[in-house]
């Protein structure tokens, strides 16, 4: 996404408190220092983030300048429809289509951020689809939704128990110790990492993406 595009984002999104979220999806996975921090929330202590990421490691984050916080909550399945924008994270499934594995529904207001497929980190050969669902079928065994993006098509399917989040306004008193957080930020040569936004699960969540 251009520099130019992040600042649309921001300009718009400044006052809602998730710009967090939209820069997190909006990212792209190939930008080489360009980093996603997984894990619960150890301690805060003014611009000092530590998180235990995922792997068992403490990671300490420096918070820029008016960084900001964006929280996700809980959702359903039944809360998608044709019209929504979505993020969804899949994994291959042989010659059928792919199986997510988390979806994250953006408000309207947000329609048509970072659009497009990408590869993604949440698990080994799992891929981002930011689009728009243009069927949304329910059978026996979950979901299945077609997605539209850049004159493309995907087929996804949702079985049931699928992490689905969707967004809300969150402040800094959200990031208590034991609160699980993702954070996108900017790695340096000598392994400092960086961020302008941190995104928080509510009420006992974890941001599944």
């Amino acid at each position: 996404m251009s520099r130019k595009a992040y600042s649309k984002i921001f300009t718009a999104l400044a006052g809602g408190g998730l710009v967090a979220i939209a820069l997190l999806q909006a990212a792209q996975a190939r930008d080489g220092n360009r980093v996603r921090v997984r894990g619960t929330i150890e301690s805060l202590s003014g611009d000092s983030l530590v998180v235990k990421t995922r792997e068992g490691s403490d990671a300490i984050i420096t918070l820029k300048a008016g960084w900001k916080v964006g929280g996700i909550k809980k959702a359903s399945v039944e809360d998608i429809k044709p019209g929504d924008f979505v993020g969804v994270a899949s994994l291959p499934k042989g010659a059928g289509p792919d199986g997510a594995i988390e979806v994250l529904i953006f408000p309207a207001s947000m329609k048509g951020t970072g659009e497009g497929n990408r590869p993604w980190d949440a698990q080994p050969n799992s891929q981002m689809t930011n689009a728009t669902v243009s069927n949304a079928v329910k059978s026996v065994d979950g979901h299945t939704i077609t997605l539209t993006y850049q004159s493309k098509e995907k087929t996804i399917t949702i079985a049931d128990g699928t992490p689905i989040v969707t967004l809300a306004r969150a402040t800094k008193d959200d990031l208590k110790a034991g609160a699980s957080v993702i954070v996108t930020g900017e790695k340096a040569a000598d392994g400092s990492i960086s961020a302008s936004q941190v995104a928080v699960g509510l009420n006992g969540i974890t941001p599944p993406m």
